[in-house]
C-alpha cells in the first residue's frame, strides 16, 4: 500500500476530486478546495512515492520520428533525478541556493527541476533565446549562484562574474572548457536523503515575466503554488492517468512548467515532447497521428499554422484540445472543430498563477468566451476604484486567496503591493462577465482603447481581421485622430500566396465595413512584421508608441494605407 505524508495526502484527495468530477463543472467547482499543506516536497513526498515500481511513461522525447524517441518511466525518473540531486549536492547546491536553468527539451532539464525541488534550491528557469546581455541581467537580477547550461550556449555566460559556478549539458570536451559537465551526475548514488524538511510556503520558482507591456518582473512560487496550484490546470485540460499530453512549449517560461511538468504529472499522465529544429505544421500533425496524443495544448500563433493544413486528412486520436498563451480567435476554433469534431477550449492564467478560468470538460464551450472560474479560484471584475462591475479588471479577492497565486514579485515590493491593493490580486486583464457566468475576454488593461468615445478591444476586432483568408496575423491600435481622438489601425502580416499592396488593402477595409459595426471599422493600415516578445507574444506596446511618436510628415509610412484612400468604398 502506498503511504503518503498528511500533506501528501490531501493533495492526493483533492487531485482525486478534481478527477471524479472531470466533466462535472457544478460539483467540482463546488466540493473542491485547497489541501491546507504544512511540509510538503512534491519531489520527494508526490513524485517519488508514485514512481516506485512504476514503469508507466512519465517522459517521451521524440527527436525524429522514424526512431520512435525515447520514453522514460516514473521509476526511471525519480531514480535519474535522485542521482542528479546527489551530483548537485556536491557541486555545492544546498537548500535556498538559486540555479538558473537554460535548457531545451531534453531529459536533463526536468531532471534538474526535480533534482533542484528535492534539494530545496530554487530554480530560474531561462528560455535559450535570451542574448548574453539577457543572460547577464537575469543572473545578476535572480542572484543565481549557479548555472545549468545546453552546451550550444555557453558562450552567452563568458561575462559572467567568476563566482557563479557552470554546469553544462551535452557539450565538448573542448567546449566544457571552465564548465563541470553534467553526465557525470549519473554515476552518483540513486539513494537521495534530504538534508531537512521543505516547508509548503518555501520559494521553489522564480519566472521572469514575458514583458509585454513593461520590463519583465521576477514571479516568486513556492513548493505549494505551481506543483499543488496546478490543480486547476489538470482539471482545465481533462488529464487522466495514461494521457499522452503534448504542450507545445518551450522551456524557459512558466507555461512550460504548467503543462510540461505539473498538470500531468499530476494527473499520472507521460508528457510528450517533439522536438523540431522548425516548426513545419505537417511534421506535427504526423507526430500526433503516429504517437497517438490523447491531450495537446498549443498556443494561437500554432493553431493559426496548423488550421491552413488539411486537418479531416490527419486521423488524431486526441480527446481533448486547449490552447492558452493569448486568446483563441473563434474562426480557429472553428475550422479546428470542423476537421476533427473537437472543439479547443480556451484557459486564462497568468506567469503570477495557474489557470484561473478555463472552459472545463464536457461543459458547453460559448463562441468568444474563455470560459468560468477553476475550480478554487474566485474572480471578480472591478473598475478603477475596485467596484464590483460585470465589465472590467479581472482580479482575484485575497480574502479567498487561491493557493496558485505568487507570493509576489521578488526583489520589487512597491510592484508587488500595487498589484495586491485593496484587497485584491490584480491581473491587468479586462474581461466582461455573461449573463451565463462566463468570461469574455476584452484585452489588457493598457490595449483597450477610446475612439470617438466608443471603448474598443483589440482582441476583438483582430478576430475579425484574420478571418480574411489574407490575413495570417493581426494586432491593432490606436492611431491619433484630430476628430475622433483614435482610429483603430491594424498591423496585419499576410498569408503566403497574396501580395501585400493597395488592391488588398482596399479589400480588407472593404471586409472589415462588411463585418464590423461602424465606431470599430478599422481606419488605417499598414503590412508589416510583428514585434513580439521572446515568449511570441505580440508587444502592442511598442505599436502605441510608434503611432503616439508619428509626426505629421510623412503622412503615410511604408505600406500604410487609410481608408479615405479609396473614396468608392463610402
Amino acid at each position: 500500500m502506498t503511504t503518503f505524508t498528511p500533506s501528501a495526502q490531501a493533495f492526493i484527495e483533492a487531485r482525486d476530486l478534481l478527477q471524479r468530477h472531470r466533466t462535472d463543472y457544478a460539483r467540482a467547482y463546488a466540493e473542491f478546495a485547497w489541501p491546507q499543506l504544512d511540509t510538503f516536497n512534491w519531489a520527494l513526498d508526490y513524485f517519488d512515492v508514485i514512481a516506485r515500481g512504476n514503469d508507466n511513461p512519465a517522459l517521451w522525447i521524440v527527436d525524429d520520428l522514424a526512431d520512435g524517441g525515447t520514453k522514460y518511466s516514473y521509476a526511471q525518473m525519480s531514480e535519474r533525478s535522485s542521482r542528479m540531486a546527489n551530483f548537485l549536492r556536491e557541486q555545492g547546491v544546498g537548500r535556498g541556493d538559486r540555479l538558473l536553468l537554460m535548457l531545451p527539451n531534453r531529459v536533463e532539464l526536468w531532471d534538474v527541476m526535480l533534482a533542484a525541488m528535492k534539494l530545496g534550491a530554487v530554480v530560474l528557469p531561462a528560455t535559450t533565446q535570451l542574448s548574453p546581455d539577457d543572460v547577464r541581467e537575469r543572473v545578476e537580477t535572480g542572484g543565481a549562484r549557479f548555472v545549468v547550461v545546453d552546451g550550444a550556449e555557453l558562450a552567452k555566460f563568458d561575462a559572467l562574474d567568476a563566482n557563479v559556478k557552470r554546469i553544462a549539458v551535452g557539450a565538448s570536451s573542448e567546449d566544457c572548457k571552465g564548465w563541470i559537465d553534467l553526465s557525470q551526475a549519473y554515476a552518483s548514488s540513486n539513494v537521495f536523503e534530504p538534508d531537512g524538511p521543505t516547508r509548503a510556503t518555501d520559494t521553489l520558482l522564480l519566472y521572469f515575466t514575458s514583458g509585454t507591456t513593461s520590463k519583465p518582473k521576477l514571479v516568486e512560487h513556492t513548493h505549494q503554488s505551481y506543483p499543488v496550484g496546478h490543480l486547476s490546470t489538470m482539471y482545465w485540460i481533462g488529464l487522466v492517468p495514461g494521457d499522452i499530453h503534448w504542450n507545445i512549449s518551450s522551456p524557459g517560461w512558466a507555461k512550460h512548467a504548467w503543462s510540461c511538468f505539473f498538470a500531468p504529472w499530476n494527473a499520472q499522465a507521460c508528457v510528450f515532447v517533439y522536438n523540431y529544429a522548425r516548426f513545419v505544421p505537417k511534421d506535427t500533425l504526423a507526430a500526433l497521428v503516429q504517437c497517438g496524443v490523447t491531450t495537446l495544448c498549443a498556443p494561437p500563433t500554432v493553431w493559426r499554422m496548423l488550421v491552413q493544413e488539411p486537418l479531416a486528412s490527419y486521423p488524431v486520436k486526441l480527446r481533448e484540445i486547449v490552447g492558452a498563451g493569448e486568446p483563441l480567435n473563434p474562426e480557429i476554433i472553428e475550422r479546428v472543430r470542423h476537421a476533427w469534431d473537437i472543439t479547443i477550449r480556451d484557459g486564462y492564467g497568468q506567469t503570477e498563477t495557474t489557470c484561473q478560468i478555463g472552459n472545463s470538460p464536457g461543459q458547453p464551450v460559448v463562441p468568444g468566451s474563455m470560459g468560468r472560474p477553476l475550480p478554487g479560484y474566485r474572480v471578480d471584475l472591478v473598475d478603477p476604484d475596485d467596484q464590483p462591475v460585470s465589465e472590467g479588471e479581472i482580479a482575484l479577492p485575497l480574502a479567498q486567496r487561491p493557493l496558485g497565486l505568487m507570493t509576489g514579485y521578488a526583489n520589487n515590493a512597491k510592484a508587488s503591493e500595487y498589484a495586491t491593493r485593496n484587497g485584491y490580486y490584480h491581473t491587468s486583464d479586462v474581461a466582461l462577465r455573461r449573463d451565463d457566468g462566463y468570461f469574455v475576454y476584452v484585452g489588457r488593461a493598457d490595449d483597450v482603447f477610446k475612439s470617438s468615445d466608443y471603448r474598443l478591444s483589440p482582441f476583438e476586432l483582430e478576430s475579425v481581421l484574420i478571418e480574411h483568408e489574407a490575413i495570417a496575423e493581426a494586432a491593432v491600435v490606436p492611431s491619433p485622430d484630430e476628430l475622433r481622438l483614435a482610429v483603430p489601425k491594424a498591423f496585419v502580416i499576410v498569408r503566403q500566396g497574396f501580395e501585400a499592396g493597395p488592391d488588398l488593402a482596399r479589400e480588407v477595409f472593404r471586409f472589415s465595413r462588411e463585418k464590423l459595426a461602424p465606431y470599430k471599422r478599422i481606419r488605417r493600415l499598414q503590412f508589416s512584421d510583428l514585434p513580439k516578445t521572446i515568449s511570441g507574444k505580440i508587444r502592442r506596446v511598442e505599436l502605441r508608441r510608434r503611432e503616439m511618436d508619428r509626426t505629421a510628415e510623412p503622412a503615410r509610412q511604408p505600406d500604410e494605407y487609410w481608408e479615405e484612400d479609396f473614396p468608392e468604398l463610402r
